[in-house]
């Protein structure tokens, strides 16, 4: 199925301006949810909000918002306050400076969007594309919606430009807070390391190469479930206290076993292409209807 464009943007750069489409880039909304339900009846249970000081419930035309600058001290906000302190959505990102893609560390990515030319845009876009490919860098900019403001790159994915929001500075914690202790590395542990990466080192990441297996696990039990059969629940058992183990015989006892793995690989000849497997099965059915 064709992606479906969720809106339209302009990225200008100097005097070129690109009319884009957006697409999201990720599938949150994919994401197996759970419902809550009344135990002893089966149906499904309602939110509502009690006043802590009162203990009854408050209704949505009841309720205010409120930011709490002391403890249990509040400043109230209208609806139309915060309106007006929100940011002015903007349908253009202008990017202000290009930058090395790899001096942004990945711990600053957020949310990921795809953009592609929109009518009579193909030719520029292509260009930006591809002259940010060869440059290694990205451009950077800012985009309004939604009532915020987000810092925004824009960088090739294969012949895609894809516009990724970047946390705020503010939002990021830096690594130096976390205290680490530093002992010393011997250099002979240091070469095993290396030769364990080295034989463990593949040519690039192949995300199809892992598996949602907790999606697949709950897909099959909620199917079983529909059909009114019953699962089993394995039992779990205790995690053990760590075992202290001399660090040099960990490493070679893992270059041992990688190399033993590889060699094994290496006697089976070239991989084969793995069989197609059929798609998991869509919860797309109602509870209430079973096979049968």
């Amino acid at each position: 199925m064709a992606a479906r464009s969720i809106g339209s943007l302009t990225v200008s750069f100097g005097l070129v301006a690109i009319p884009v489409k957006l697409y999201t880039a990720t599938q949150s909304a994919n994401a197996i949810s759970f419902n809550l339900l009344h135990k002893t009846c089966g149906s499904r249970l309602k939110q509502q909000y009690i006043c802590q000081k009162e203990g009854v419930v408050v209704e949505r035309d009841d309720m205010v918002k409120g930011y709490e600058f002391a403890k249990d001290q509040y400043v109230r906000f209208a609806p139309e306050e915060i309106k007006a302190l929100e940011e002015v959505g903007t349908h253009s990102v202008e990017i202000s400076e290009f930058v090395p893609i790899e001096s942004i560390d990945p711990v600053y990515y957020d949310k990921t969007y795809y953009l592609a030319p929109d009518k009579g845009a193909a030719k520029p876009y292509a260009l930006l594309t591809e002259a940010l490919r060869q440059a290694g860098r990205c451009g950077v900019g800012r985009w309004a919606a939604r009532g915020k403001g987000y810092i925004v790159i824009l960088r090739p994915i294969g012949d895609v430009l894809a516009m990724q929001q970047l946390h705020y500075s503010t939002d990021v914690r830096r690594a130096s807070e976390v205290e680490v202790p530093k002992p010393e590395v011997k250099p002979a542990e240091l070469k095993l390391a290396q030769q364990l990466i080295d034989q463990q080192t593949a040519e690039k990441f192949d995300a199809e190469a892992y598996k949602d297996e907790v999606r697949g696990r709950i897909e099959a039990a909620v199917e079983k479930k529909v059909e009114g059969k019953e699962i089993s629940v394995a039992e779990t058992a205790p995690a053990g206290e760590g075992k202290v183990i001399d660090l040099m015989e960990a490493l070679r006892a893992s270059l041992q076993k990688s190399e033993s793995a590889r060699s094994q690989i290496d006697r089976l000849g070239p991989r084969k292409a793995p069989k197609r497997v059929e798609e998991p099965v869509k919860l797309t059915r109602k509870a209430g209807k079973r096979n049968g």
